[in-house]
């Protein structure tokens, strides 16, 4: 047993408990996320067709329409990319207020979902200033095209590293433990709490990747998938932290080639 992340108690590690054992009333709950999810995936398609500089600043736009229009696509993908691994998180966070009414539970499991992507919606607006910088930078700097390449490898390289760091593998485990049954209050306070610490260890267990998501390209719709699929296989595979390896390796291995070939 674990310390529970966002409201005391203890956490269950992985086992048969955290496997999906859907009751009756969980039918609402896999059906508002399926939809949840097809809603922000199409977002998400129809914004990387539409944003192709979302860094830019646009003729007739101001700087807060444009953070406006990131923040929007940001969260819109963030919820794509992330649902898959974090429904497992939600359904334990479900189990852990059995007994609880139906409509008490959905209320408070939509709680955490929003304090949890209020978090990625506050690294958005970090990563559009670090994105806008760079953008400006790149532009100011004659001659600076042919060295891109060569930043992604660095990039990956790091990213790479990451992925086999003890940082990693704590907060990793923290996204792929849950709380026991009755450690948490139900009430809104500890929602909210739960729902940010989640969202805390998990901005910091997918840093890299998502850092190799902005290097590639944070409107590619092949490297949003890329990077979903490596979050949800170290999150839901039974040997997350040997997946978070394996991808690490894979991505050093990528970076020192574009790194030879730049």
């Amino acid at each position: 047993m674990k310390p529970a992340p966002g409201g005391g108690g203890t956490m269950n590690t992985p086992s048969a408990e955290a496997a999906f054992r859907p009751q009756r009333r969980d039918a609402g709950f896999f059906g508002g996320a399926a939809l949840v999810f097809g809603i922000a995936a199409a977002a998400t398609i129809h914004g990387s067709l539409s944003m192709s500089m979302p860094w830019m600043r646009m003729p007739g736009q101001t700087w807060p329409e444009v953070v406006a229009g990131f923040l929007g696509m940001w969260l819109a993908m963030m919820v794509a990319m992330m649902l898959p691994a974090l429904l497992p998180m939600l359904w334990r966070y479900r189990r852990a207020l059995d007994g609880l009414g139906a409509a008490r539970l959905e209320q408070l499991t939509t709680l955490v979902g929003i304090a949890y992507f209020c978090v990625w919606s506050a690294f958005g607006l970090a990563a559009f200033a670090l994105g806008a910088a760079l953008a400006a930078l790149q532009t100011q700097i004659p001659g600076a095209g042919p060295g891109v390449p060569l930043a992604i490898g660095a990039l990956l390289l790091l990213a790479g590293v990451f992925q086999f760091s003890r940082w990693k593998a704590r907060h990793l485990a923290c996204c792929r433990n849950g709380p026991v049954a009755g450690t948490l209050a139900a009430d809104a306070v500890t929602a909210w709490r739960h729902g940010l610490a989640c969202g805390l260890n998990c901005s910091y267990s997918c840093a890299a990747l998502t850092a190799v998501l902005l290097g590639l390209g944070v409107m590619d719709l092949r490297a949003m998938a890329l990077v979903m699929l490596a979050i949800s296989a170290e999150r839901l595979a039974p040997a997350g932290e040997r997946v978070a390896r394996a991808i690490g390796a894979i991505s050093i291995a990528t970076g020192l080639l574009l790194m030879a070939c730049a």
